[in-house]
């Protein structure tokens, strides 16, 4: 009997989703009424050998949307001034545009059905991210709706932390202050710890079933269900 056909390929690996690493710093916590004012992301890719690594990085200042809030507190937190003359920020479309389009590229490039949303405390990011996408009548978010990869339950599990600068450190990445709090670092910091647990389990795992099992063909279902 032949022993099964392996596959590197990132759609086997996520069962056809593409993992998508984003970061964004807002002025709140409600996404219907605090902008949006930087998005990070990081397509997540994989060698020949099965082993996944971090693409490069999208990034972008977003404008305030017309009529937003600012809480003072959440500017402190993060040292962004929405204000700055040298910020170099889009209006929210055009941000989302700069961020999904390749986003959505990359889905179809992978052989994956959509992307599935990494992040650290990832429900944050998806709810600001769905907002702003609904706000602007962006079309085809290529994003699950609902499904994420959330590291802080991953990092928990395999590092026995929960706080992404205290993972960092214990998984050896490092972290500098200075740096954090800016989508650009987070989301790199974020996408290598993944990543650093996903290759950790691959090599810990002998059995390895998603390499030997056929690949799950795409099932047609409502909207919210896929």
């Amino acid at each position: 009997m032949s022993e099964p056909e392996q596959s590197h390929t990132i759609a086997q690996r996520f069962r056809g989703f593409l993992p998508v690493v984003v970061d964004v710093e807002t002025a709140g916590f409600d996404p219907q009424r605090h902008a949006l004012l930087e998005i990070a992301a990081s397509i997540i890719r994989m060698d020949d050998q099965g082993r996944v690594f971090p693409g490069a990085t999208l990034s972008c200042h977003v404008l305030p949307f017309l009529g937003s809030e600012i809480d003072p507190r959440a500017l402190a937190f993060t040292g962004i001034d929405p204000h700055h003359p040298f910020r170099d920020a889009l209006p929210e479309r055009e941000a989302l545009a700069r961020i999904l389009l390749p986003i959505r590229k990359a889905v179809k490039g992978s052989g994956c059905n959509r992307a599935i949303l990494v992040g650290h405390n990832a429900a944050f990011d998806l709810s600001f991210l769905k907002a702003a996408v609904e706000r602007n009548n962006f079309k085809n978010s290529p994003f699950h709706s609902f499904s994420v990869f959330d590291t802080v339950s991953l990092a928990g599990l395999v590092f026995g932390q929960t706080v992404l600068a205290r993972a960092a450190q214990v998984a050896g990445l490092g972290w500098n202050n200075s740096e954090a709090h800016a989508a650009i670092y987070d989301v790199e910091q974020t996408a290598k710890l993944f990543c650093q647990i996903v290759n950790r389990w691959r090599e810990l795992d002998p059995v390895r079933i998603w390499e030997t099992t056929p690949p799950r063909e795409r099932v047609e279902m409502p909207g919210f269900l896929d």
